[in-house]
């Protein structure tokens, strides 16, 4: 699958953040948050980090794990002390060392969404989980995109990773798909009424379909299997074979002689 060519994060934070600050992104961001708080307090471990378009939103506020580290493309004021400054598609962690992974909208508004990904599952420790929110392409939304004619704008331009692609994914950085939800039926007019009379619809697709929500969220584990460590070959020691020391029997053989004389 070939993506279109994006902006990097640091360009998109300005849209992305005034778009989801709308009654519209408003209630998505809160169907998003009802399902991550129903999720996230089954998962322990000592670190959770968090790849999203905004660190203002706490989207780990349920979760048991204390230590939360958020990553930001660039410095600004008011970021939290646990913010780190990096890229998305390099981050200054260790190979398995984060507990969960979160990751919100991170893949759709990527220049290398698999990268992004390939990352994630390379700081996650064996055992840990990960967490992916993004659009889902199978949806009203979905086809809203394909037939709007400005896809310039967010969050229409976003990559909107079928479910497909994902597991497939998912697969190859040996990680196991183990739950996946979706949820937010509403058509995306910005409009509230429009919304609203909508809403017959909105219950249709529920019903038909639980996967057909305008956002999907997988959840994936690291499994790794058991190795058995395989010992060194020993060398055996080569010995040298040294001639036998035979015994002496000069003295003997002059008895005998002696004797017969």
């Amino acid at each position: 699958m070939v993506f279109k060519r994006q902006p990097s994060l640091s360009e998109w934070l300005p849209e992305l953040r005034q778009w989801f600050e709308k009654e519209l992104g408003q209630q998505l961001l809160i169907s998003e948050r009802a399902l991550l708080d129903r999720l996230l307090p089954t998962m322990f471990g000592y670190h959770l980090l968090q790849l999203s378009f905004d660190n203002r939103l706490d989207l780990a506020r349920e979760s048991p794990v204390r230590h939360q580290i958020m990553v930001n493309p660039l410095t600004e004021l008011g970021l939290p002390d646990s913010a780190v400054i990096a890229r998305n598609e390099e981050l200054p962690f260790e190979h398995n060392s984060i507990d969960v992974v979160v990751l919100h909208h991170a893949l759709d508004f990527a220049q290398s969404p698999h990268q992004v990904l390939r990352e994630a599952a390379r700081v996650l420790r064996p055992g840990g989980y990960l967490i992916n929110v993004g659009f889902n392409p199978i949806s009203w939304w979905g086809l809203y995109r394909k037939l709007k004619f400005n896809k310039e704008t967010v969050p229409w331009q976003g990559h909107f990773i079928s479910p497909q692609r994902m597991d497939d994914w998912l697969s190859l950085l040996e990680l196991t798909m183990v739950k996946e939800l979706s949820d937010y039926y509403r058509l995306p007019f910005e409009k509230e009424t429009w919304r609203q009379r909508t809403r017959m619809i909105d219950a249709m697709t529920r019903r038909c379909s639980s996967h057909c929500g305008a956002f999907m969220l997988q959840v994936a584990r690291k499994d790794v299997g058991g190795m058995t460590p395989i010992e060194p070959v020993r060398k055996q020691r080569k010995l040298l074979n040294l001639p036998r020391v035979e015994p002496s029997t000069g003295g003997a053989r002059g008895s005998v002689s002696e004797e017969k004389s």
